[in-house]
């Protein structure tokens, strides 16, 4: 190392305590723990955007209604397995404020956040026929729902979308699904880590070929209305979150209270079954379960056998954050909207000192700021980078850990901190004088 300016010996001490060998395999959590280790270790504190926590408080009037929840007794009585009747209600009116799509409260099921919804998902939508026992993923891509295949020793597929933007989406998509072994399609726009967003064209194709392939999509929605391009924070006033749900009645969407309300310390979030899928039969569900409905299979057999319930308190809390956005009482896209401010700053900052942003565009438009953002630096493959940077107090995580093949870190706006700023630049300042070429 060349000045670095985080001692050297000790990151190399921390990194064999950790026991990484391949920063492109290292998990997110295995990357906070190293960070955290060296800051005790050196006291040097880091400019941390390796962990897509929110970096705003929750929303106070989700906290009201929890602890109004709690005082009422809730604590101590079992939930509805699918969800309370407010929470319904309240997901299907917000749905439709904010997403324009017409919902029976029945298919909106809350899940101990978006990881239940997914993980429940591909459960049940990879027992719905035999012959299809593979899950595609379109990425990059939040790593962790590839970990969950593994540990339901599910097949998956994958393709960096970087290449095969607008119609050759189709061609792409269809060279998967054309083998009949495609059981649901995953991806999250915006997208977790490129910050890319599907268009309307694209979202059309999807739907598209789900239907003439039979194919469930699971459309993850985490970072809802957080495209900041277009101010899509009014209720039932468009423009809305563009979804597949427009163009497909084989989807459950995603969607969570993490980042959108800043709550993600309470695991809540709800799955949107369409009507059509949540009522639809499948002979392998009754052959397997002696009830053949997606929806009763997803609800009774995977939830129960999963938690049994979401959190009582948490899901009062939820219903009243979906009210107060849709009565136009909580404006949830320009509280989030900080995420945005956030990553042009950083944007800035990173291009001065040698550094380029690597999914830069949607289509014929720059990618929108937001929550996160991907950087590359000449000469580095994504898993030197995020090595190297360790020793400047700078972390990300490698684009490569997302399903990308495109060489870069993906880096969050979430945690930093206004003095950080500058001394972000100053470190980055001197990797570029340390690495000049």
């Amino acid at each position: 190392m060349k000045n670095s300016p985080i001692n050297a010996t000790i990151v190399d001490e921390k990194i064999k305590e950790c026991g990484i060998t391949n920063f492109g395999k290292a998990t997110i959590r295995q990357i906070v723990g190293l960070v955290s280790k060296v800051e005790a270790a050196t006291g040097e504190k880091y400019v941390r955007m390796e962990m897509g926590g929110p970096g705003l408080p929750a929303t106070e009037i989700g906290v009201n209604a929890e602890i109004a929840a709690l005082k009422s007794g809730v604590a101590s009585v079992y939930p509805n397995i699918d969800a309370i009747p407010s929470l319904k209600t309240e997901a299907a009116r917000f749905v439709k404020a904010f997403i324009d799509i017409d919902v029976n409260p029945e298919g909106l099921i809350a899940t101990t956040g978006s990881m239940q919804g997914s993980y429940a998902t591909f459960i049940v939508s990879g027992q719905c026929d035999k012959k299809k026992d593979t899950v595609l993923f379109i990425d990059p891509g939040f790593s962790v729902q590839k970990q969950q295949q593994i540990v339901l020793g599910h097949k998956y597929e994958s393709f960096d979308v970087y290449d095969y933007r607008d119609e050759k989406l189709r061609e792409k998509l269809e060279s998967y699904l054309s083998k009949g072994n495609i059981s649901s399609i995953i991806y999250s726009s915006p997208n977790n880590p490129a910050w890319i967003c599907f268009s309307e064209k694209e979202l059309s194709i999807i739907g598209e070929l789900s239907m003439k392939y039979d194919t469930i999509v699971i459309e993850d929605l985490a970072y809802l209305a957080m495209d900041f391009r277009s101010d899509k924070g009014t209720p039932f006033v468009a423009p809305f979150q563009p979804t597949v749900a427009k163009y497909t009645d084989n989807y459950v969407l995603l969607v969570s209270g993490s980042k959108i309300f800043s709550y993600a310390g309470q695991r809540i979030a709800i799955a949107v079954i369409s009507d059509k899928l949540y009522n639809r039969k499948f002979d392998a569900l009754q052959e397997r379960y002696g009830m053949a409905e997606f929806g009763r299979v997803f609800v009774y057999m995977a939830l129960y056998t999963l938690s049994s319930g979401v959190c009582h308190s948490a899901q009062y809390a939820l219903a009243a954050m979906f009210k107060a956005a849709s009565d136009g009482e909580l404006n949830f896209v320009q509280a989030t909207s900080e995420y945005g401010v956030r990553a042009e700053r950083l944007k800035k900052i990173f291009i001065k000192n040698g550094f380029h942003i690597v999914y830069d565009k949607d289509l014929d438009q720059d990618v929108s700021n937001g929550f996160f953002f991907t950087i590359g630096y000449p000469g580095f493959s994504s898993d030197e980078l995020v090595a190297e940077l360790i020793y400047y107090g700078v972390s990300a995580i490698s684009l490569s850990s997302t399903g990308s093949t495109q060489q870069g870190l993906r880096a969050c706006t979430s945690t930093i901190a206004e003095h950080q700023y500058d001394v972000l630049d100053g470190r980055l300042a001197e990797f570029q004088k340390n690495h000049a070429r």
